[in-house]
């Protein structure tokens, strides 16, 4: 059965690159085309936030290398990946970059897709499942639900220097958008806040913190938007991490599904609650 799965699919071919996104942890949630170029691929260059398990469905001789960037920690230059990308597959090797979540979604895999348009080097993109959404899910938190919201904005905690956009129009957003997720926000929620509430949102608005998403190290930290920046220095709570806004948290309280596997009691309606935070 596994091989009919599998038998349909494009075949990873010598002196091409696929992008690849590799999901928000879970190996589980790896696709079957991305399963396929893992074991077809010569050469693995992975990124940081990749769970090292999916790497286990590498064939033994295949060279794996790590190309992670973490903010403030020494890292390759984007260009430097990019281009070691088009120099394996010009020595014919079957190249497969992989990457945290999806490469489109804050991933940088445009950037290295333009990079392989300009040396001539065919390529695929597999899209994956992002954090903003499968993280989410893991933490029991919807990013839509029809009660509460109809439009959500995906948004980056920090541009390519480190520091929270400036072109973002936070007045537009904070008006406009029901639920705001957050990735590479952690470091600098004490700016993004002041900003939402700068915008008119209310200090009372329940915002969740999900650390290391859909792994089995997961940590989730629920608070208000008011105190997010105090609730997270005294979490101790440190990125990666994927930020919500909005009432959606709340549905926590009945979805966390995998605090139930561990016997957490869910609740049937969560908006009867008080609001109260939960740790």
């Amino acid at each position: 059965m596994i091989d009919a799965a599998f038998s349909h699919l494009p075949a990873l071919e010598p002196g091409s690159v696929w992008l690849v996104g590799a999901g928000p942890g879970d190996p589980g949630l790896l696709t079957l085309l991305a399963a396929k170029g893992l074991f077809e691929a010569d050469v693995i260059v992975h990124d940081a936030l990749v769970n090292e398990e999916c790497l286990a469905l590498a064939r033994p001789e295949t060279l794996v290398e790590y190309a992670g960037k973490r903010g403030g920690k020494p890292s390759a230059k984007q260009r430097d990946i990019s281009l070691r990308l088009v120099d394996l597959a010009r020595a014919g090797k079957r190249v497969l970059r992989l990457k945290g979540g999806d490469p489109f979604v804050f991933g940088r895999g445009g950037e290295e897709a333009l990079t392989l348009v300009e040396h001539n080097i065919p390529f695929r993109i597999v899209p994956g499942v992002t954090a903003g959404i499968g993280g989410l899910a893991y933490a029991g938190i919807p990013v839509t639900h029809r009660d509460i919201n109809h439009a959500v904005t995906f948004l980056t905690g920090h541009d390519s220097s480190g520091i929270v956009p400036d072109r973002i129009d936070w007045e537009a957003i904070g008006r406009g958008s029901p639920v705001i997720v957050m990735y590479m926000a952690m470091k600098h929620i004490a700016e993004i806040s002041a900003n939402l509430l700068a915008a008119g949102r209310l200090p009372s608005e329940p915002v969740a913190f999900v650390c290391n998403a859909a792994t089995g190290r997961q940590q989730v930290l629920e608070t208000t938007l008011g105190e997010a920046t105090e609730a997270v220095a005294a979490s101790g709570l440190e990125p990666p991490a994927v930020v919500v806004v909005g009432e959606v948290v709340r549905l926590r309280a009945s979805l966390d599904w995998l605090g139930a596997l561990g016997g957490r009691r869910l609740q049937p309606d969560p908006f009867r609650r008080s609001g109260k935070v939960q740790a």
